[in-house]
């Protein structure tokens, strides 16, 4: 059954029992169900590309696909829940708007980061309570916000005097949340050159707030996306606690502390984790409620992606004497490698298959060491930037047919891509789950 819809106001508890109750699960998180993730996400691949035959197939049967574990998504709130216990995760909708994880991190209780209507919308037509759904965009288009009302979404944030007008006129009983400037420079997307008010505009803004009788509620920040330094939080969080007081000198009931966004889920997470939530139990008494906006966290690692090589190249160096290739796949920058250049990825090639042979996740001897091929991989549009890897070496050699799978690919890629040279921004996922707690919820 679906968690029941939390209030504005209630805090994300999370007791010694609750750990006791996945303790078991958090024991496999780097063994059982990520080997079982792995074989199931292989098998997915395989069955599919071993399906399509190039020469006789419809069009688009070839097309670039996902392959996607939702057990790997529910791993990683497990992750959160023993690391970060006490905020509570609001999932950066715009990272990656897939159904099924919507509906997994639904059913988790999860509450949701939204920047628009449409995506407010989506989580709103899944049976989302909106008292789980926070507005986090600071300039928000008037007919949106119009709808977020009308739908009862309240929780919103904001970070210059223009944008509490626009609130008194359209949301006058929003919750709102000031959202301050942060040093994200450590981040691989930094925010704050268009998001943040500077501590000097605080007090400022929370004056004509309550000259206008609107309801601060709260404080948010955000560090960048892919933040790579933790001592960002503990200035964050510092400055925060300097609103707060601002706030309550002022009569507001603040009650709320909105930490953002940037976790990854690699191996920084945890020391990332630390230093917040020692810095919020240093500044933050138990009774104010806090709230996060992890994306990528969730699903980087849980997609993989699979593209066909549609051509090939040879490139010959007489003087050398040495021999290169170019590949082009069905997919590029302007589809799924979006995130190479909007979101500073760099995404991996691997073989998939080969002739006949599927080599995913293939393990080679060490005494193996064969004569490696160079290769660049190009996508499929007629622009010159359309490249993958400008220099990558496999011991195979690669022809027109073959498949590459790409890992990590779930954050910024899918949500992003376009239609530009009338190649399909619409591919298919594969859903595997190897978690059976994931299953459960999802009825799978």
């Amino acid at each position: 059954m679906a968690p029941s819809a939390i209030t504005p106001t209630e805090e994300y508890k999370f007791t010694h029992e609750d750990y006791k109750s996945i303790e078991p699960a958090l024991g496999r998180l780097d063994n059982h169900g990520v080997l079982l993730g792995k074989q199931l996400k292989g098998e997915a691949l395989k069955s599919r590309v071993e399906a399509v035959d190039p020469d006789t197939c419809d069009v688009g049967d070839e097309d670039a696909f996902f392959v996607a574990d939702l057990g790997e998504v529910y791993r990683q709130h497990l992750r959160w829940k023993k690391n970060l216990g006490r905020v509570k995760p609001h999932y950066a909708v715009k990272c990656n708007p897939d159904p099924q994880v919507l509906r997994l991190l639904s059913e988790l209780g999860l509450g949701f980061d939204c920047a628009s209507k449409n995506e407010i919308e989506t989580v709103l037509k899944m049976g989302v309570d909106p008292s789980r759904v926070i507005y986090a965009q600071p300039c928000k288009t008037k007919g949106y916000l119009r709808y977020a009302t009308n739908a009862g979404v309240k929780q919103m944030t904001f970070d210059n005097a223009d944008e509490l007008y626009k609130t008194k006129q359209i949301a006058p009983d929003a919750e709102l949340y000031l959202r301050i400037l942060t040093d994200d420079s450590a981040s691989l997307c930094r925010l704050s050159q268009k998001f943040g008010a500077s501590m000097d505009t605080t007090g400022e803004l929370l004056e004509l707030a309550k000259k206008l009788e609107l309801n601060v509620v709260g404080v948010a920040f955000h560090v960048g996306s892919g933040a790579s330094d933790p001592k960002a939080f503990i200035k964050a969080v510092q400055d925060a606690r300097f609103v707060f007081d601002q706030a309550a000198a002022l009569g507001f009931n603040m009650h709320t502390l909105d930490v953002g966004g940037g976790f990854t889920g690699d191996k920084t997470f945890e020391p990332m984790a630390a230093v917040l939530s020692a810095s919020l139990d240093e500044y933050f008494p138990p009774h104010v409620r806090i709230i996060g906006e992890p994306g990528r966290y969730f699903v980087s690692t849980a997609f993989t992606l699979a593209c066909h090589v549609i051509a090939r190249r040879t490139v010959a160096d007489a003087t050398l004497g040495t021999t290169s290739y170019m590949l082009y796949m069905n997919d590029g920058v302007y589809g799924n490698f979006s995130s190479i250049i909007f979101d500073h990825q760099h995404p991996v090639p691997r073989v998939l298959k080969n002739g006949n042979d599927i080599l995913y996740d293939a393990r080679r001897s060490g005494y193996d060491t064969p004569s490696m091929v160079e290769y660049s991989i190009w996508g499929p549009t007629c622009d010159g930037i359309d490249v993958i890897s400008s220099s990558c070496t496999f011991p195979e050699i690669l022809d027109v047919n073959d498949w590459l799978y790409f890992e990590d690919m779930g954050a910024y890629t899918k949500c992003s891509a376009t239609r530009f040279n009338g190649f399909t921004d619409n591919h298919d996922v594969v859903y595997v789950c190897s978690e059976p707690g994931a299953s459960a919820l999802l009825g799978l």
